[in-house]
C-alpha cells in the first residue's frame, strides 16, 4: 500500500489498480475516510484469473469505422458518451465537452470547462450537462454556451439526466437531486441510505413517463416521481447476503434499460431482471453478478457478468438464448445489439461482435488500445464507444 489519507465525516474508498484488473470498492463510514491508491485485496506474482486471449475466427460481418474522434482522456472517471437531436456528445476528465455530428463524425462544437470533469455528458439534445470537481454542475445550451451553474451536495461519478425539463442527479453520498433544466434552481433532493461497502462506480439513471429511474447501492431500483421526488416504486434487483461486508456488496451496476413498458437492470453479486413501468412488479429474475450494466432491443436483453461472460436474454420471458465465455476476465463493458450483431468492448480496446443468434463470434475492430469501460450508445445506424484514452469511436455494421 502506497499511501493513505484520512478525512473526517466522509467515507472509505478502496481502489483497485485497473492494470491488476482488481476490483475498486468504497467502504462508506460515519467519521472517516481512507483512500488506498495502488493496493488489491488480494496479492499474488501470478494472476489466478488472466484475461482470455483473442480467439481466432473467420469474419462473418462486414463492420467499419465510421468516424473516430478524440475528447481527452478519462483520467481516474469514466465518460459515457450520448446522443441526441442527431449527434454525439462527449466530454473528458480536463474539462473538454464536445458536440460530434453523428453521421459524419465533425465537430460541431468543442469547450473548455473552468474545472476539471468527473461525470457527463446528460443530454436531451437542448441542454447539455456535465459535473465538476467538489460537484460543480455545469450547463451547456445546445449550441455550447454556459447557461448556469449549480452545486450537488457531494461528489458525483454518475452522468445526469436531463429530460422532461430536468437535470437529475446522484451524487455519491446517495442524494438525488432534481435541478430546472432552464436555469438549474433546485426542485427537489430524496436522501437515501449509504451501505457500508459499495463499488466505486457510477450506477446511471434513466428518464422517461414522468419518472426517474435510479440505479442504487445496496441493490436497489427506485422510481422517483419527476415532479416531486415522491416514490413510485422500489424493488430489490440484488440482496445483500454473505457474512463479510465484501460478500454483501450488492450494487445495481450501469444505467438501467428503458423500454416501452419494461425496465431491465443487474447488479453486482445479485441479479438480472425486468421490472413493469408502472408498478415495479416483477417480469422476470434471475442470478446474475454485473458491475457494468444491461442493454436491450425488442427482443433481448444483454450483459456480461464480472467474469467476462456475454448473455443474451429473452426479454419476454428471461430465459438465456445463447452464452459466449470466450472472453473471461477481459473486464467487458456493456453489450450493445448493433444491427445483425451484439457489440461488447474490452480492456484492450477490442470492440468484439457477437452474433444475435447463437453468440458466435462474427467480427472484431480495434480502438486505440485502452480499456472500453464506458457503456456504448446507439446513434441511429450506428453504435458509439468511448475509450479510457478518449477516443470516441463510431461503429457501423452491414
Amino acid at each position: 500500500m502506497r499511501s493513505v489519507t484520512a478525512t473526517a465525516a466522509k467515507a472509505t474508498s478502496f481502489a483497485r489498480s485497473q492494470s491488476a484488473g482488481k476490483l475498486a470498492l468504497k467502504l462508506a463510514a460515519a467519521a472517516a475516510i481512507v483512500t488506498l491508491s495502488g493496493c488489491s485485496w488480494f496479492s499474488s506474482k501470478k494472476d489466478p484469473n488472466p484475461p482470455a486471449p483473442l480467439v481466432e475466427f473467420a469474419q462473418k460481418l462486414r463492420v467499419q469505422t465510421a468516424w473516430s474522434v478524440s475528447v481527452g482522456k478519462a483520467g481516474n472517471f469514466t465518460f459515457t458518451p450520448a446522443y441526441a437531436a442527431g449527434s454525439v456528445f462527449a466530454a473528458a476528465n480536463d474539462g473538454t465537452v464536445m458536440r460530434i455530428n453523428a453521421q459524419n463524425g465533425q465537430t460541431v462544437w468543442r469547450i473548455r470547462t473552468d474545472t476539471p470533469l468527473t461525470a457527463g455528458v446528460g443530454t436531451d439534445g437542448s441542454t447539455v450537462v456535465v459535473v465538476g470537481e467538489k460537484g460543480k454542475i455545469q450547463a451547456f445550451d445546445a449550441s455550447g454556451k454556459p447557461t448556469w451553474n449549480a452545486q450537488a451536495p457531494s461528489e458525483v461519478l454518475s452522468s445526469p439526466a436531463v429530460g422532461e425539463g430536468l437535470v437529475v442527479i446522484r451524487s455519491i453520498d446517495n442524494r438525488v437531486t432534481a435541478y430546472d433544466a432552464d436555469n438549474g434552481s433546485q426542485r427537489w433532493m430524496v436522501q437515501r441510505n449509504v451501505p457500508s461497502l459499495t463499488l466505486r462506480n457510477a450506477p446511471g439513471i434513466v428518464v422517461g413517463s414522468q419518472t426517474a429511474f435510479v440505479a442504487l447501492p445496496g441493490g436497489r431500483l427506485s422510481a422517483l416521481a419527476l415532479n416531486n421526488g415522491g416514490p413510485r416504486w422500489e424493488v430489490p434487483v440484488g440482496d445483500p447476503r454473505g457474512t463479510t461486508e465484501l460478500e454483501r456488496i450488492s450494487d445495481v451496476s450501469g444505467v438501467p434499460a428503458l423500454g416501452s413498458r419494461d425496465i431491465c437492470a443487474v447488479a453486482y453479486q445479485g441479479r438480472i431482471g425486468c421490472f413493469d413501468l408502472l408498478n415495479g412488479n416483477v417480469r422476470w429474475i434471475k442470478e446474475f453478478s454485473s458491475d457494468v450494466g444491461v442493454t436491450l432491443d425488442d427482443s433481448y436483453v444483454y450483459a456480461a457478468d464480472f467474469g467476462g461472460v456475454v448473455t443474451e436474454f429473452a426479454r419476454d420471458t428471461g430465459a438465456a438464448v445463447w452464452r459466449n465465455d470466450k472472453l473471461k476476465n477481459r473486464m467487458l463493458s456493456s453489450p450493445i445489439s448493433a444491427g445483425r450483431a451484439v457489440a461488447v468492448g474490452d480492456y484492450q480496446g477490442y470492440i468484439h461482435f457477437l452474433s444475435r443468434e447463437d453468440g458466435s463470434f462474427v467480427a472484431r475492430l480495434s480502438s486505440d488500445g485502452s480499456p472500453i469501460q464506458a457503456p456504448p450508445v446507439s446513434a441511429g445506424q450506428s453504435v458509439v464507444f468511448q475509450t479510457k484514452s478518449g477516443t470516441v469511436v463510431s461503429v457501423v455494421t452491414e
